[in-house]
């Protein structure tokens, strides 16, 4: 179940607006390895997704990223076009961190989306427990069956649904969790972009306060959908790489996260991520050479 694609006949591609010349494997990465729930693969390198009411199509190629459909603007502020990412990977410690420079050498250009708020909350409470593809599903019955014209429910729109909708959308016991955050959202509009503007710590305790928001979904939420990079989510990918490489086995999740706050600097996001994308590619493969 996917949005409907945008023509990708030969002749209605055309050079992206944004500066950023990814691989094929950087583009997957990027677009389907976890940041976002919404983009499905074409034939020939391409992407086809939406966020809001915007729905495009996307493709690698040798001389750039190439596009098709939607909003120019749209896609630059989506692909955090204003921020200079060969900067930030630069002031990375990967000059003395051999496993991060592994990471970055893998996915080359790998950057962050600057996803809406609100939707990046919606999907990644239903992320508990559940693998990229479920995840993706939830959120495709929730445009279908609750949104409006194919996307993503409002706050508001979630909180008239009943409960056996969204169980219906196959949220399971993340229905209760999702019904009760709408019903505090739609009750105080203004609240998510209150939060997004906060300093981190402030909008992360917010976020943690509403009903099944913990410290990973709440730091996801902020580095995907509010382009706070000096998040640090800990996941199960995460917490191996740590362990594997930087000697934190037995470690809690917050002591992970407050060590790679630490040890990354203010983009330690942007270093989750290559450690996240290296870790799902080679880890279990490099685990094995190595024992």
């Amino acid at each position: 179940m996917s949005p409907a694609s945008p023509s990708t006949s030969a002749t209605a591609w055309s050079p992206a607006p944004v500066n950023w010349s990814p691989t094929a494997d950087v583009l997957r990465e990027t677009l389907d390895g976890g940041q976002a729930f919404r983009w499905y693969p074409l034939s020939g390198d391409a992407w086809s997704g939406c966020w809001s009411t915007h729905q495009l199509a996307l493709r690698a190629t040798p001389a750039g990223l190439t596009w098709t459909g939607g909003d120019g603007r749209a896609l630059q502020r989506y692909l955090a076009a204003d921020v200079d990412w060969g900067a930030l990977t630069g002031a990375l410690p990967w000059r003395s961190d051999p496993h991060l420079a592994r990471g970055l050498a893998a996915f080359p250009g790998l950057r962050i989306l600057r996803q809406p708020f609100g939707e990046t909350l919606l999907g990644f409470l239903c992320s508990a427990t559940k693998q990229i593809v479920q995840i993706k599903q939830m959120l495709a019955l929730l445009a279908e069956r609750v949104g409006t014209a194919g996307c993503l429910p409002t706050w508001p729109e979630i909180a008239a649904t009943d409960d056996a909708m969204l169980r219906a959308c196959q949220l399971g016991f993340r229905a209760r969790y999702i019904k009760a955050t709408a019903d505090f959202l739609a009750a105080r509009p203004g609240w998510l972009d209150e939060t997004a503007a906060a300093p981190y710590a402030v909008a992360k305790t917010r976020l943690c306060t509403l009903p099944g928001v913990g410290e990973k979904v709440a730091d996801c939420v902020l580095l995907f959908g509010a382009g706070r990079i000096e998040a640090f989510p800990v996941d199960t990918w995460i917490v191996k790489a740590m362990a594997r490489h930087y000697g934190l086995a037995g470690w809690t999740p917050a002591q992970v996260a407050h060590f790679g706050r630490v040890h990354f600097g203010s983009a330690a996001g942007l270093a989750q991520q290559y450690l996240f994308a290296w870790e799902r590619a080679h880890g279990a493969r490099h685990a094995k050479s190595a024992a």
